[in-house]
């Protein structure tokens, strides 16, 4: 009896292992498949895919995780200036500018600044000379202005005007307030000038204007003046 049941238990191994291995099949006799067969046919490209190590995966992320830098809108358009410029100077930069920059995009505005008059004393012999004329002056309360022009020194201004007629009427009143010895005397010159200006300096334009530096010498361009 107990032989009987090994033979059975083993002949029971023997069927379901042939079962399970598919061995049965041709008779109808094996278990069902599990394969998926419609999963294969959903992969899009595989042969693409790669295996990235560490650091190049942690660079693929950054990269991700990296916002779009947003444009930047251009920078208005900007004015700008220079000088002022002598006669000789002017022509320098007038002939820059027409060789590099349209006709449009540039102004030479001519600047006149007015020549100076003043009420003159001098030139003393020397410094005693020069301190007692001060302190009488002193005593009749008239104010003194310094001396741009060197070859005036040494010597005192009474009083600065922008016209010949105005200093004139300027050393009459003194001379009514008793100074001596007063006269009329041209300090400075009028100055003709030109000031450069660029009224709306774009980014190319400004490019351009590198181009002008050697003719604009000391004189750089800066933002206009209110």
């Amino acid at each position: 009896m107990l032989r009987l049941l090994v033979l059975l238990l083993v002949l029971l191994n023997a069927t379901y292992f042939a079962w399970s291995q598919g061995m049965l099949r041709a008779y109808g006799w094996a278990p069902a498949q599990q394969t998926e067969p419609q999963r294969l046919q959903q992969q899009i490209r595989p042969e693409a895919i790669q295996i990235l190590s560490a650091e190049e995966a942690r660079r693929a992320l950054q990269v991700v995780q990296t916002p779009p830098t947003p444009p930047t809108s251009p920078k208005p358009p900007e004015c700008l200036q220079a000088g002022l410029f002598d006669e000789a100077q002017t022509e320098t930069v007038r002939k820059a500018l027409e060789a590099s920059l349209p006709a449009t995009a540039w102004t030479l505005e001519p600047v006149v600044e007015p020549g100076r008059w003043i009420v003159y004393l001098g030139k003393f012999s020397g410094s005693a000379a020069l301190a007692k004329k001060k302190a009488e002056l002193e005593k009749l309360k008239v104010t003194l202005l310094p001396l741009e022009k060197a070859e005036l020194a040494p010597g005192l201004s009474l009083g600065a005007y922008e016209t010949q007629a105005q200093a004139q009427a300027g050393l009459k009143a003194l001379q009514r307030r008793g100074v001596r010895g007063a006269k009329v005397a041209q300090e400075r010159a009028e100055l003709r000038q030109s000031l450069l200006r660029i009224a709306a300096a774009d980014e190319a334009l400004k490019t351009k204007l590198e181009e002008l530096k050697p003719a604009l010498g000391d004189k750089p361009l800066r933002a206009c003046s209110k």
